[in-house]
């Protein structure tokens, strides 16, 4: 199975939208708030987010396995939509 997203695929993101599980979404990393992720939200339980990380296997991963559940004031948004980017612009190797 694809992982839904791509190196350098754009994304738009629905800042503070309602999130439920399977949605896609922005996230500050817990152990270094100014990084960002993209997970997908598996569940909620008291102490925040479960996210997932879309590939299981990619070296490096960080997910919810990781770190735990994240709070949902670290949550960014919801992402509501995937393109690519404009002809010229070029995408990472």
């Amino acid at each position: 199975m694809l992982p839904v997203l791509r190196p350098g695929d754009w994304l738009v993101v629905r800042r503070g939208a309602r999130v439920r599980p399977g949605d896609l979404v922005v996230a500050r990393l817990p152990a270094d708030p100014a990084q960002m992720i993209v997970k997908r939200a598996a569940w909620r339980d008291g102490d925040g987010w479960w996210l997932e990380s879309e590939n299981q296997r990619a070296p490096g991963r960080r997910d919810s396995w990781d770190f735990g559940a994240v709070p949902a004031s670290l949550l960014v948004g919801r992402v509501v939509l995937r393109y690519w980017p404009p002809r010229g612009t070029p995408r990472p190797r």
